[in-house]
């Protein structure tokens, strides 16, 4: 019977058009709840989600990843067996943590560090247009207009299309790089053919934050959080931002008004 309704449930996910990382995370939640629960499976019990919700925060999960538990639950209850009896799940509590950003001599330092053309490419790209790590290894030649310096991201985040922009900087180097591909060929291919892989990418920006000084947990995202930070320290409009970032909701992007707030900085120490 648990087989029976992952198959259902990865067939509703698919038709509603879900990505392939979703769907996979899904799938992978209601597995392990089916094999908490065990019997009656297509019952509500609300004090058994909790139990279960109870065990993967007393394991310090992230409030992130215990979020998607109830989320497949919910799913499977309402979207597949079709029940309209309301779940009441209060949510794990958002990490509050600011993004850790890098100011722009320590990107200027990262980038600097890297001897490899593709791969200092690969960390220049990525913060000069906030792109997430799987949109960078995703992009194809197709997605980058060089005449009007944009690129067009298909079927992003959230099965949406988007506009951002593309430094002009590196605008050559890039010339170089694609010379040879066809439209359809992604821009940074494997050596084996094919995109590379998310590891890959993080391996690329880890080796070169360690030929730096720099002492910040920063990871590849940190390109992402500093193109947002930077932006907004240019003064540029915070609507402006959430849309090249690809943000649904406003506070989403918000959280780099913290990081960025002049006010704060010309505060002098009473000391």
């Amino acid at each position: 019977m648990q087989q029976k309704y992952l198959e259902q449930v990865e067939q509703e996910l698919k038709l509603r058009n879900y990505s392939f990382k979703t769907i996979k995370v899904y799938l992978s939640c209601l597995r392990e709840y089916f094999n908490f629960k065990k019997f009656n499976l297509e019952k509500i019990d609300e004090e058994n989600i909790k139990q279960f919700l109870l065990n993967k925060q007393s394991k310090k999960y992230a409030s992130q990843t215990v979020n998607l538990y109830p989320n497949a639950i919910k799913f499977f209850y309402r979207e597949v067996l079709k029940i309209p009896q309301k779940i009441n799940l209060k949510f794990a509590k958002r990490s509050k943590k600011l993004p850790i950003v890098l100011s722009k001599k320590e990107i200027k330092s990262i980038i600097n560090s890297t001897k490899n053309p593709k791969h200092k490419l690969i960390i220049s790209l990525a913060y000069g247009t906030g792109l997430r790590i799987s949109e960078v290894i995703g992009l194809k030649v197709k997605d980058v207009n060089l005449e009007e310096l944009t690129i067009h991201l298909k079927d992003a985040k959230g099965k949406k299309d988007r506009i951002t922009i593309f430094p002009e900087k590196i605008k050559i180097n890039f010339q170089r790089l694609i010379a040879s591909k066809n439209p359809n060929d992604y821009v940074f291919e494997s050596e084996r053919g094919g995109k590379l892989t998310e590891r890959t990418a993080q391996k690329v920006f880890g080796n070169a934050l360690q030929k730096t000084d720099i002492k910040k947990d920063a990871t590849f995202h940190s390109l992402r959080h500093s193109f947002a930070t930077h932006l907004l320290e240019n003064g540029v409009d915070i609507r402006y931002v959430q849309e090249l970032l690809g943000h649904r909701n406003i506070r989403t992007t918000q959280v780099y008004t913290q990081v960025t707030n002049p006010k704060l900085k010309n505060i002098k120490s009473p000391l």
